[in-house]
């Protein structure tokens, strides 16, 4: 409990954390107005161009639920990620982090503790986010265009659910990429183009990159949350959960192996 109060008191004493709540929340309730808006218009130009006699050359945009909580899940998860790895780079980078190795002999307890703390704040904060993204999105794209925007089958509310599992998981990935780089600038860029650009890049490698592609950590997290992408993967969207969880488990046990190995 005293690692737990320790590191509640250096995240909520800095305006970072309360910034980037801000930003998230920006993001994934405006973002998700524009996908009703968006769609809207689309269903709109549509149904214009059928009523002069014309025949659409296009296909109506129709958010799926996944589309409309896209911005929490997205670059609202992205933010927490940079929080996260935050927390730890920032210690090195001002070497507070000797002195809090210095208070709490056992490493590993400081990082989990980081990790379950942001990772569980995250988790409320999208879980909730989710839902007021959905009921913006439904309100603005109207009932047609929002037909689809419906928390009925275990796909929809999956896409609700989903998204704190996933954003737990990302920061506790954050976590560990930033205790194995221990720089701010290298942390935030591997976190941000990893899911950005680099695993959209395999696109570009023909059938070499198709059969690498269904285990991509990032392609799968997506796939748990209701956007496959077009990859055929090997294993259903739980399966996907579980392979994204491992890798996380993974580099995160990296980070307390590392953490204990080498000075702080």
């Amino acid at each position: 409990m005293a690692v737990l109060n320790a590191e509640r008191i250096k995240i909520t004493s800095t305006r970072s954390p309360w910034w980037c709540t801000v930003i998230i929340i920006v993001l994934g309730l405006g973002l998700a107005a524009v996908i009703g808006l968006s769609a809207k218009a689309s269903i709109n130009t549509f149904n214009n161009q059928i009523a002069d006699g014309k025949q659409p050359d296009f296909d109506p945009f129709l958010p799926q639920m996944s589309d409309a909580v896209g911005g929490v899940s997205g670059f609202g998860v992205l933010v927490l990620m940079i929080l996260a790895a935050l927390a730890v780079t920032s210690e090195y980078r001002f070497g507070v982090i000797r002195t809090t190795f210095q208070a709490i002999p056992n490493r590993a307890s400081v990082l989990v503790a980081k990790a379950g703390l942001i990772g569980a704040f995250g988790a409320v904060l999208t879980f909730v986010l989710t839902f007021g993204a959905y009921a913006i999105a439904k309100a603005t794209a109207g009932d047609e265009a929002g037909a689809a925007l419906t928390l009925t089958g275990a796909d929809a509310w999956r896409s609700i659910y989903g998204v704190p599992i996933y954003a737990f998981l990302c920061v506790v990935l954050a976590v560990g990429v930033g205790t194995l780089l221990r720089q701010s600038a290298g942390a935030i860029a591997l976190l941000l183009l990893w899911p950005l650009l680099i695993e959209s890049l395999f696109n570009l490698f023909g059938s070499f990159g198709q059969k690498i592609m269904p285990f991509l950590p990032f392609l799968n997290a997506n796939n748990f949350l209701g956007a496959s992408q077009g990859v055929d993967f090997h294993w259903g969207p739980w399966g996907s959960l579980v392979y994204f969880a491992v890798f996380v488990f993974v580099i995160f046990g990296a980070g307390l192996v590392v953490v204990n190995k080498r000075d702080a």
